[in-house]
């Protein structure tokens, strides 16, 4: 996944925000905040083939993500420096307790077919994605809610399978009080819920989803600046045209974006050279040396929520044994790779939290220092076969080729284990295959926060409520000291103790290695002479709404 980064003071903000009653953050940089969005002309711009059907709940990769937020508009949006602004659907997100909240929306807020955004798009779309039936890849975000645990089916200790139907449909958690109105109760107090809701997952549905929710998908209808002007076809895209009768402040300047889905980011990369697409988000690492000189101020460097890391089947006997997998971590010399391929510009992780975020700890990681000798101890220890060469999974055409193979070299030259790269599978083949537990072996994987927070980089991916079909956790670790600790920091009173309670989960984690952080990322993208302010926020986004057309 193509997830994102930012700055070290953010997430003190975003937290004390969040306990607030306020939340977190995005970028507006260069963007023109409340434009009256009567610009024109229409701009072209690179993404990969996206997992699933074009579904909020259902959307938790950056593929998808960057078209469903041009679709949608959640309940809160995110400022530049990390606080929660109230520039969505909401008016204000409260409570007293932390556990009972209230929402009051907006008067004026409609779909794109018309029908009206009301506390009941909200809960209707909330309950969908929580009922495990569904199989919505975001539903474990929804887990805090007070009777999510009803919406999941019982599950047969010995296949993993579903044995039967859920209690019920609805959580008890949610309750519409009227139009514009709804209250939701969480399980535990979570001082920094108002944050969370404005992620994919939180985003309301019109009617016209549950008459079809298969054919919603590809051609859906949000809520957000853009509204699509015909079905999302696989290979190919979908166009998206201004929606001008869009509530929000900072409406659609161009008249329509067009995302082309491309299987190499290499010809989308050619295609911007030669005039014929506008934006690419995420050059190709081949690309570094010459692309700042070549571009000029058409080259965009981004800082960065995103760290990339090689993930660990936990469920492979081979790689169940934690020395094994903090083996590998050890032969990776972060720094020559980042040189080699990616001309300086990753940063070596040595931490679960990255720097963007309070609750980063320089050198947290200690299997993240390249340490060969230990490293091969480690693997004698745990008995590792080294005769077997080790299989390293990646997805095609994003540019992970030279950089995952320079891995295996390592592994090769540091350990004296073989590999194999298994970089085959196009990213809508990729996840699936990860879902369902099909990787033999290390694993490329990428994460951007959802939110400005500790906890984003590690409840997502860590806990078993986040494992497929309902969440990120891809590894399916789970460690019940570490989902307790995590519990403990979202029920936290001040930003200090929720953090010292996120870092003493991150120091379990650093023992276990389900994931081997290996970069922070800056993101470097690059534009045609065609279009004007192009900036991406903190999650990897181009805000589209702020494009100009000037071609």
């Amino acid at each position: 996944m193509k997830l994102s980064n930012r700055s070290s003071s953010l997430v003190a903000t975003a937290i004390a925000a969040a306990l607030l009653m306020t939340a977190c953050g995005g970028s507006d940089e260069g963007g023109e905040e409340g434009g009256t969005g009567d610009g024109g002309g229409t701009f072209s711009m690179y993404i990969g083939e996206p997992q699933n059907p074009l579904v909020p709940g259902n959307t938790t990769e950056s593929e998808g993500d960057q078209v469903v937020n041009s679709l949608w508009t959640g309940l809160v949006t995110y400022a530049e420096d990390g606080a929660v602004t109230y520039d969505g659907v909401a008016e204000s997100i409260e409570s007293d307790d932390n556990t009972t909240w209230t929402v009051k929306l907006k008067d004026g807020w409609t779909f794109h077919d018309g029908s009206p955004v009301d506390a009941q798009s909200f809960v209707d779309a909330w309950n969908y994605t929580a009922y495990s039936p569904n199989a919505q890849g975001g539903s474990g975000y929804l887990s805090r809610i007070a009777g999510y645990g009803d919406l999941q089916a019982p599950v047969d200790e010995a296949t993993g399978e579903p044995a039967g139907e859920p209690a019920a449909t609805e959580m008890s958690g949610l309750e519409v009080v009227d139009d514009t109105t709804f209250t939701i109760t969480l399980g535990s107090p979570f001082a920094q819920w108002p944050a969370v809701v404005g992620y994919n997952p939180f985003y309301p549905l019109p009617p016209a989803f549950f008459d079809d929710p298969e054919g919603f998908g590809a051609q859906p209808i949000g809520n957000g600046p853009f509204k699509a002007d015909g079905e999302f076809v696989p290979g190919e895209g979908i166009t998206l045209s201004r929606y001008d009768d869009y509530a929000g402040d900072n409406k659609a300047q161009a008249e329509g974006v067009e995302y082309r889905v491309y299987a190499e980011v290499g010809t989308a990369y050619t295609d911007v050279q030669d005039g014929n697409l506008d934006i690419v988000d995420v050059i190709p690492p081949d690309a570094l040396a010459t692309a700042e000189d070549e571009f000029g101020d058409r080259f965009i460097r981004t800082e960065s929520s995103q760290i990339t890391y090689i993930g660990f089947p936990t469920y492979d006997e081979r790689y169940a044994d934690p020395r094994v997998r903090q083996a590998i971590s050890m032969a990776i010399d972060r720094e020559a790779i980042s040189q080699a391929i990616f001309e300086g510009t990753r940063t070596p992780a040595d931490s679960f939290i990255a720097p963007v975020v309070d609750g980063y700890r320089e050198g947290a990681c200690e299997y993240c220092a390249l340490d060969v000798e230990r490293a091969n101890d480690l693997l004698d220890e745990a008995g590792f076969d080294r005769s077997q060469p080790v299989e390293l999974w990646f997805n095609s055409g994003a540019g992970h080729d030279a950089w995952m193979e320079a891995v295996g070299n390592q592994l090769r030259e540091n350990l004296g284990v073989e590999f194999v790269l298994q970089g085959n599978l196009d990213f809508s083949e990729y996840l699936p295959l990860g879902e369902n537990k099909g990787f033999t072996g290390p694993y490329r994987y990428g994460w951007s926060f959802d939110y400005p927070s500790a906890d984003s980089y590690l409840t997502p991916l860590l806990i078993p409520a986040s494992q497929p079909p309902a969440g990120s956790n891809y590894s399916f670790y789970d460690n019940p000291e570490v989902t307790a600790l995590l519990l403990q920091g979202d029920q936290a009173s001040s930003p200090d103790d929720a953090i010292e309670a996120y870092q003493a989960a991150e120091d379990l984690v650093v023992q276990d290695m389900p994931m081997a952080p290996l970069f922070f990322t800056e993101i470097q993208s690059v534009t045609s002479e065609n279009v004007e302010n192009v900036t991406l926020d903190l999650f990897q986004r181009v805000r589209v709404e702020d494009v100009t057309v000037v071609g």
